[in-house]
């Protein structure tokens, strides 16, 4: 028998329009229990997470601390608090971020690659796609400076920490040794009406700015006006697929207009134009950043 934990973090998921409704019940189907590390919200994200009705899912409260303001900090420290709150006999830990959703059609195979990796020790991790909506649920971005694929799975070892900004994983300081699986992670986190995502942005900057730093941070936010530009965008491209059967209300409720034309490329300079153009002619990422090894 294989046993799947899966674990998030959240904090004002309403406030700031995060899916995480959609992101926990995305994956519940393949996982026995759920953790949800809950942030001190004052906006009603317990009352929804609590409306999923699922006895798998396990709330377990926490306190952000605010101090800690650089590098997105804080969020790996959310995460290890989730990460280490999962059953001690699971075989694997399924982790997913608040605005990352997982496509049913995809639930097969990564179930097949747990089940099929569950007692090699050697793998480490399970390595996702991802794919980067941007604007509206019509687009997604493509260029180079969103990272392909990231580890979302992990071995149950509680030595396994979350990395920086909760992006990935390490191991004893190490990269964590993974297999590539056929699957993707559908990342919605910039996927708004363009004046709640200026707010996030506003709001967010405590994680990653420090106090010095905000004043300045706002006034840029404040000048830029109560809508989040998204025409300045280096490469996007259409999205003619299907998404997930849980975010069919958000697609459909879609209140906003943005209309791209993804001929127009724009680059910060040669060098992304020529970097841009192996990927989508070669499938080759030359000089990508990969917080992970591949087995």
């Amino acid at each position: 028998m294989m046993k799947v934990s899966a674990f998030t973090f959240i904090r004002n998921a309403v406030k700031y329009d995060y899916p995480a409704v959609e992101s926990i019940t995305s994956i519940l189907p393949i996982v026995d229990e759920f953790i949800v590390c809950l942030g001190d919200s004052d906006d009603g994200t317990e009352e929804e997470i609590n409306k999923i009705g699922s006895s798998k899912i396990k709330i377990v409260p926490s306190v952000w601390d605010d101090a800690l303001r650089e590098g997105g900090k804080v969020l790996a420290v959310e995460t290890n608090k989730a990460l280490d709150a999962t059953a001690s006999d699971a075989d694997w830990l399924f982790y997913i971020q608040g605005d990352e959703v997982v496509h049913e059609k995809y639930l097969p195979a990564i179930k097949k690659a747990m089940e099929k990796y569950k007692d090699d020790a050697h793998v480490e991790g399970l390595l996702f796609r991802f794919v980067h909506f941007y604007g509206s649920y019509h687009y997604v971005a493509d260029g180079r400076k969103w990272y392909s694929h990231e580890v979302r799975i992990i071995r149950n070892n509680k030595a396994i920490r979350s990395y920086r900004d909760a992006q990935g994983f390490r191991l004893n300081d190490r990269k964590l040794n993974v297999k590539k699986i056929d699957a993707a992670v559908y990342h919605y986190g910039w996927v708004k009406n363009p004046v709640h995502m200026q707010k996030k942005r506003k709001e967010n900057a405590r994680f990653w700015i420090d106090e010095s730093g905000e004043k300045q941070w706002h006034e840029t936010i404040e000048a830029e006006g109560e809508k989040f530009d998204y025409s300045k965008i280096d490469s996007l491209s259409v999205f003619d697929e299907s998404h997930p059967a849980v975010m069919k209300k958000r697609v459909d409720g879609e209140d906003w207009q943005f209309e791209h034309n993804i001929k127009k490329k724009n680059f910060k300079n040669i060098k992304y134009r020529f970097l841009y153009f192996l990927d989508k002619k070669f499938g080759w990422r030359p000089f990508e950043y990969r917080n992970y090894k591949l087995v």
